[in-house]
């Protein structure tokens, strides 16, 4: 197929709402006063322009942080079609300023699965030289539907943990045909955006669907990676008693060195009031485990897919559901036992409420963009990247400016002791 300009002219744009889209440009706007390091990359674009002539597909949380990247990729020259990644994720709003600006975007929240894959393939009919993804579904649906635009694909880049997992098994097998770069493998997506993010992130939707009290409950967090620490953490200090539960022994000792219980899941069913599963594993609940938990106990997912929790199965066992609250549903099981489920077993985060603050997201956003700049100036093989350290460093410095915050430089005489063996004792 020939790339028609015209025809990417007129691809339009399937959005909830276009009239939301003053109170979506106010959101933008928002984000972007908390995003000076992704600013920052934004000026250095607008000079360099690294991406013209460029048609970038993007399958994003499509939130005002996202449309702060979006704006930041066209500035350095790109053209760009975005869709969300999550059927309850997408803003609205900000899908709707989005549209009004010229981007192409088909995005709206509640998103059926057949919406859902639809707005992937208008994404993918913009014939895209780059990719960007969050959970891999774009990078999927080209392996294995559309395999013709491979030819056109110079490189993508990845978002989240999930996705990794699943480029790091197209690698294994061979099967990834285009280079990828794994954003989420830098410092600054991980250890600030998994920890720190998903931590205040988690809490914020669990509250916004329940507004329950978190001091003195009981709660389990399953996984203790980066994102389940930082859940952890915000949970202890909202004075909850937390559990956790493992299967790398590696992370369980971490978790018991931290202050948590830990024990497995079948020990704390009985026990948690909270549950938030943060595994990128399939049914960590399982249907077996809805039994033995106590009446009234609240499930909540913060991984990528909705598949941590057994939702299927939940309803099966149930013989009543009903929507009780906005993004919290209530199950009532045979036996009279009562189970509440945030966002439909989906992301909580960004299905109850707004996501990751935009000072995180700044932070990961630039490794997306950088990611992109990287790929296009390098000639990389097909399979799996990731960013040298320095463009690492540079993020975090940048942050670092945006916040006003001065650090210590290495002196001579110590970069020569670093770099030496010969000086001991």
């Amino acid at each position: 197929m020939v790339a028609d300009p015209f025809f990417y002219d007129c691809m339009g744009y399937k959005v909830a709402d276009i009239k939301l889209a003053s109170d979506g440009v106010n959101q933008i706007e928002w984000a972007q006063e908390q995003m000076g390091a992704l600013l920052e990359v934004q000026k250095h674009f607008k000079k360099s322009k690294p991406f013209k002539g460029e048609r970038v597909g993007m399958a994003l949380h499509v939130t005002k942080e996202t449309a702060v990247l979006v704006r930041t990729l066209i500035a350095g020259g790109a053209k760009v079609a975005i869709t969300g990644c999550n059927p309850l994720s997408t803003q609205d709003d900000v899908a709707a300023a989005l549209a009004q600006e010229g981007v192409h975007v088909f995005a709206k929240k509640g998103e059926t699965k057949e919406e859902y894959y639809e707005y992937l393939n208008k994404v993918l009919d913009f014939l895209p030289t780059c990719t960007i993804d969050d959970g891999l579904d774009l990078v999927t649906e080209v392996h294995t539907k559309r395999p013709e635009l491979l030819k056109n694909l110079k490189v993508g880049t990845e978002e989240t943990t999930t996705g990794v997992i699943r480029l790091a098994a197209m690698a294994r097998e061979k099967a990834l045909k285009y280079p990828v770069i794994a954003v989420n493998d830098n410092k600054t997506k991980h250890l600030f955006d998994n920890y720190y993010g998903t931590g205040q992130s988690t809490i914020d939707g669990i509250l916004r669907a329940t507004n329950i009290l978190f001091a003195g409950k009981t709660v389990v967090v399953l996984g203790y990676g980066d994102c389940g620490k930082g859940v952890a953490l915000r949970a202890s200090g909202l004075g909850s008693n937390v559990i956790v539960t493992e299967v790398d022994p590696v992370k369980a000792l971490q978790a018991k060195m931290d202050g948590y219980l830990v024990m497995p899941l079948e020990k704390a069913l009985s026990s948690g009031d909270i549950f938030i599963t943060v595994t990128g594993n399939k049914h960590v609940i399982a249907k077996p485990d809805f039994r033995k938990m106590k009446n009234g106990a609240i499930l909540a997912n913060s991984g990528h897919f909705d598949v941590e929790i057994d939702v299927v199965g939940l309803e099966e066992i149930s013989s009543k559901k009903r929507r009780i609250r906005w993004q919290l549903d209530e199950y009532k099981l045979r036996s009279g036992k009562k189970l509440y489920l945030c966002a439909q077993g989906r992301l909580v985060n960004l299905g109850s409420a707004e996501g990751h603050p935009s000072a995180v997201m700044s932070l990961s956003f630039c490794g997306q963009a950088l990611a992109l700049e990287y790929g296009l100036s390098h000639d990389l093989s097909p399979g799996l990247h990731v960013l040298p350290s320095q463009i690492d460093g540079h993020i975090a410095k940048l942050q670092l400016h945006a916040m006003g915050i001065h650090i210590d430089s290495l002196t001579k005489e110590q970069q020569k002791y670093l770099s030496s063996w010969k000086e001991g004792t």
